[in-house]
């Protein structure tokens, strides 16, 4: 593995890692969101402690850490900044596609240390199937790190030369994602939102690209995949999923820190206490940090478990993917609710953009807005602990 940045076993963990860097991103986090992407100098420092290579195998110089050390590497950079952990998160998941490549091009396409991945969400272009490959056309959005990512994917469904769906035994619809270089799209410059400015998750477009087919992966098909690594087994889904509601929790500290830090030096107008010396904040101070040490309590719990029974039994089964899914989807609503009451505690102080509590607001919400966060969510959860069959398994 020579030239690859930095060894792949061993030194400091992610996680400490990415604890390094909470300054740093803490005070940068108003030039992100002016940016609407992460700056060269702190991307640069985010590529320094390999941030972007969590999850790729080890083959190809990455940390190939355990589903935990994700979870708490993401949280770490969200106490700093959102918009960082978010897409350290997405191309975090999207990284696994490097265990189903075959040795050659997944040096190729990861080696380098800037390595980055991002595709957009869904299944939203089309690959018509010639000799060598795909020509594939379609556009894709929400793609999370587009700006500083060196690998677009574009997940699409594989049809034949006269445009007719190629079916899997099962008779859905096959789909590979397909991987192409940054300068071979046309980006849309599309991200002007409320929250998560940060993550300049753009829309990019091909049309009648060639693209050969060592360069496309079958996310969901393990008997392409290459490497024995436990991570590796876990779907891309459930692995996005712990990234995001860890995303919450981080944003959820931060504001907790933050609470903290105001109560100190606070005496709302029109009260002839601090809010330090105030019962009624003491409760409420109290309420939410046991709240947000219970719900990271469930998360670690739950990662660890599965993991453990993943590693011992070689590949994932229904328990582990619905016992994750229900502890991602319940953190992600527990950590935005959090973080909207430690905003309300710190009446109107926090409505200012120079203060600590605004943006994380914004980001928070923002983020649980995406699929992962979805109240269907629960009823899928909730029929499976009926032993009904779920309405969906696209997010499980």
């Amino acid at each position: 593995m020579n030239g690859h940045p930095g060894p792949a076993t061993g030194g400091e963990r992610a996680s400490a890692r990415a604890a390094g860097l909470i300054g740093t991103l803490d005070a940068a986090a108003a030039r992100i969101d002016a940016a609407r992407e992460l700056p060269a100098d702190v991307l640069a420092e985010m590529h320094a402690a390999r941030i972007f290579r969590v999850l790729l195998p080890r083959s190809v110089g990455g940390d190939e850490a355990t589903l935990t050390e994700f979870a708490e590497t993401i949280e770490n950079l969200a106490i700093g900044d959102a918009s960082a952990a978010w897409v350290a998160s997405q191309g975090g998941g999207c990284a696994l596609a490097a265990a189903f490549l075959s040795e050659e091009a997944a040096e190729r396409w990861f080696g380098p240390p800037d390595a980055v991945l991002a595709w957009g969400a869904g299944i939203q272009g089309k690959a018509v199937r010639v000799e060598g490959g795909y020509r594939v056309t379609g556009t894709w959005t929400f793609a999370s790190g587009s700006r500083h990512a060196t690998i677009l994917g574009g997940h699409s469904y594989v049809v034949d030369a006269a445009g007719a769906p190629i079916l899997r035994d099962d008779g859905s619809k096959l789909d590979r994602t397909v991987l192409l270089r940054r300068d071979q799209a046309d980006i849309e410059d599309t991200w002007r939102v409320m929250g998560l400015k940060g993550t300049g998750s753009d829309a990019f477009a091909v049309t009648d690209l060639f693209v050969a087919e060592a360069d496309t992966v079958d996310r969901e098909n393990l008997a392409e995949l290459r490497e024995p690594g436990t991570i590796f087994k876990f779907p891309g889904t459930v692995v996005y999923g712990v990234g995001f509601s860890a995303l919450q929790l981080g944003i959820a500290r931060a504001m907790l820190n933050h609470l903290r830090d105001l109560a100190l030096v606070k005496t709302p107008r029109g009260v002839s206490v601090s809010l330090r010396e105030n019962p009624v904040f003491q409760q409420t101070l109290a309420r939410l940090e046991a709240r947000l040490r219970a719900a990271r309590a469930y998360l670690i719990g739950s990662t660890d478990a599965a993991y453990a029974a993943v590693a011992a039994r070689g590949e994932i089964a229904v328990q582990e993917r619905m016992d994750l899914k229900l502890a991602s989807v319940h953190v992600i609503h527990e950590g935005v609710d959090i973080v909207e009451a430690a905003y309300r505690a710190a009446g109107s102080t926090a409505i200012f953009e120079s203060g600590p509590f605004e943006r994380r607001l914004r980001d928070a919400l923002t983020a649980s807005q995406q699929t992962q966060a979805r109240a269907q969510n629960f009823v899928t959860l909730g029929r499976m602990l009926l032993d009904l069959e779920p309405e969906s398994w696209t997010f499980l």
